[in-house]
């Protein structure tokens, strides 16, 4: 019989597992709060919050993100999802940043959920990698967000 930190099990790693704890926490936090203004100040003040608590490498790219996707989608609400910075338009999550350090990845992600219109014909990509943002990757993600909204 294995242990359930065995790297060989078949059910969730340890960083899937702290992903789903924070995740509840978040949900936890959310419903506390007072009015619908003081959800959303506190849940942009938490995204800032867990964006520099990130090492450097993901910091850099998610501080880009979160100024390229407040700047061209005022819509979207930031929170955090998963214990990632999101941003979620009528409290479902539109777009995400998951930082590389998060999963131990080779390279942090730019995600699309349902609710983005990227639709291009019967295939499109809902996620991106970014290793760093250059002016070009900073055209891409403000297109791609303001399609994603529009």
């Amino acid at each position: 019989m294995s242990s359930a930190d065995d790297s060989t099990s078949k059910g969730f790693t340890a960083e899937e597992r702290a992903a789903m704890k924070e995740h509840a926490q978040e949900l936890r936090k959310e419903a506390r709060r007072a009015s619908r203004a003081d959800k959303a100040e506190a849940a942009a003040r938490d995204v800032v919050a867990k964006i520099a608590e990130m090492p450097d490498a993901d910091r850099i790219i998610a501080e880009r993100v979160h100024a390229l996707v407040t700047a061209n989608a005022p819509d979207l609400a930031p929170k955090l999802w998963y214990g990632m910075p999101a941003y979620a338009l009528d409290g479902k999550v539109v777009c995400f940043f998951q930082g590389a350090d998060k999963f131990k990845a080779r390279y942090a992600t730019l995600g699309f959920n349902d609710g983005a219109k990227l639709d291009e014909g019967a295939m499109w990509a809902t996620a991106f990698a970014l290793t760093e943002v250059t002016p070009e990757v900073e055209a891409r993600i403000t297109e791609l967000v303001r399609r994603a909204v529009d």
